[in-house]
């Protein structure tokens, strides 16, 4: 037998060490966030300094939360800024278990609810709103376990919560110390420009400037008007001014929503995350009124949130919907009739930015007494921190 060279034999040792190498080495990781911003337009057009009339109840009470001076309310709820930066959610997907650390940035903001437990929270303990704009946010988490394969017991309440639509999507369970969770959950307050300034004209459009320095994809414009519902798409880069007609009010939520929901896989989210996304905010997004819906571009997304995930994932998707509240006619109409009827059930029925709209429309329209029924809603307590979904 011919003897064997001292080279095979090498390979003989090294190629099964190599091979369990190969078996060891960790997967590459892919992460998928979405998110809001949430803003309301002034009449001519730029965001207006706003916070909730009242606060809602609309989290798990094992979410954390920003709380102020005295404790008296979560601070996001008596917090006014310009943008309302609501529930971005990180989702993260491995063949095999990983470690992660991750980082995320809010120069313009501060951040006020999050789960699971984060390392550190800056601000941490803030006694009061800033009086120059929120700056210098930042939230860690510097151990957290991506577990596939893993069926946890995940935290639930009592009662409803949108929170839990988006656990719905094949993502891997993770785990931050003691707590388990299908995803990071976070929130915040900011005082940053928003890329669109639409302006509602007297024949009946919206005339919307973008002001940023990036295109933007895709704009919705939607109404909802006594539970007639319509709306209209400009797709495409928009670097100019742009000019939507009032919707017809001739089609159905549900056209919406599948019409939305394939846009946001276009621009990257898998199917289930863009459900989840979109049943999370069913109530909200299409409630009665009158907002332009727009796709934020990936590069203001990361400078307003700069994200930092350890080791470095293999591909990352952040997908973020901007909205911009209006004052319609049609909903200037309803608050005045029902403001002159005493009618509180339906102004308060008007959600969190009928303070900002009243606020609009005084100033429209000097020396107009506020109503009875609109000062008691302003007058009233805002909640506790307690208050939450049980």
């Amino acid at each position: 037998m011919k003897p064997m060279s001292s080279f095979a034999a090498s390979l003989l040792f090294v190629t099964p060490l190599f091979a369990a190498e190969l078996r060891l080495q960790p997967q590459p990781v892919v992460v998928h966030e979405w998110g809001t911003f949430t803003s309301i337009a002034s009449e001519n057009g730029n965001p207006v300094q706003w916070a909730p009339l009242s606060g809602t109840a609309d989290l798990p009470c094992f979410v954390a939360s920003l709380v102020g001076n005295s404790g008296s309310a979560t601070f996001k709820d008596r917090a006014s800024g310009l943008v309302r930066m609501e529930t971005p959610v990180l989702y993260f997907y491995s063949q095999t278990p990983a470690a992660l650390s991750v980082r995320v940035g809010f120069p313009q903001g501060w951040i006020t609810e999050w789960y699971p437990k984060a390392t550190a929270v800056t601000p941490a303990f803030p006694r009061v709103a800033p009086t120059s704009g929120f700056t210098g946010g930042e939230i860690r988490w510097d151990d957290v376990r991506v577990m596939p394969g893993q069926n946890p017991e995940l935290p639930i309440s009592k009662n409803p919560s949108h929170y839990f639509a988006a656990r719905n999507t094949d993502s891997a369970p993770l785990q931050v110390g003691k707590q388990w969770e299908k995803l990071i959950f976070y929130r915040g307050v900011g005082d940053f420009a928003v890329p669109l300034q639409p302006v509602l004209t007297k024949d009946g459009r919206v005339k919307i400037t973008n002001n940023g320095t990036e295109a933007i994809p895709l704009m919705i414009l939607f109404e909802n008007r006594a539970g007639k519902v319509g709306y209209r798409l400009a797709t495409g880069s928009k670097t100019a001014a742009t000019e939507l007609e009032f919707p017809e009010l001739g089609s159905t939520v549900d056209q919406l929503r599948t019409a939305l929901a394939s846009h946001l896989v276009e621009f990257g989210l898998y199917r289930k995350e863009a459900d989840a996304m979109i049943e999370t905010w069913r109530d909200s997004w299409f409630e009665e009124g009158m907002r332009l819906f727009y796709i934020v571009p990936r590069e203001m997304v990361d400078r307003v949130l700069p994200l930092d995930v350890q080791p470095v994932p293999s591909s990352t998707a952040r997908v973020f919907v901007g909205r911009i509240e209006l004052l319609s006619p049609a909903m200037r109409e309803t608050i005045e009739a029902a403001s002159a009827a005493g009618d509180t059930r339906k102004l308060e029925g008007l959600g969190r930015f009928l303070g900002p709209f009243v606020m609009q429309m005084e100033r429209t329209s000097p020396g107009r007494e506020r109503p009875a029924a609109v000062q008691a809603l302003f007058s009233k307590p805002r909640p506790s921190s307690g208050s939450c979904v049980q």
